[in-house]
């Protein structure tokens, strides 16, 4: 029994892995930084906070293997944070993230 329990417990670090996120970021003149992060295995979200002067308008696209891209749009004041969270048809392998912002 105690076997069982020892190779339980070394197999639960293995479930806690997560998925690689590859972020790209396009920024048009603007401060602004972004912060992927994965709060379920078929969710993906990021954080844009704005470190400027003038407002960002950012276009992100997020993308997981062969599912149809998703968009979302974001306006983020000067410094304030803006974020999107995306849901997937299927498991998160590895999440695509590009960022493309510029000022208002």
């Amino acid at each position: 029994m105690n076997r069982y329990c020892l190779v339980l417990l070394s197999c639960l670090p293995l479930a806690a892995m997560a998925y690689p996120i590859e972020v790209e970021k396009r920024l048009d003149g603007v401060k602004v930084d972004a912060s992927a992060s994965d709060p379920a295995p078929d969710l993906g979200a990021i954080t844009l906070s704005n470190y400027g002067q003038v407002p960002a308008a950012c276009k992100v696209t997020l993308r997981n293997g062969p599912e149809a891209p998703r968009v979302r749009r974001l306006t983020v004041e000067p410094g304030q944070r803006a974020s999107a969270t995306v849901r997937f048809h299927r498991e998160v392998l590895r999440l695509r993230v590009v960022v493309e912002c510029a000022g208002k």
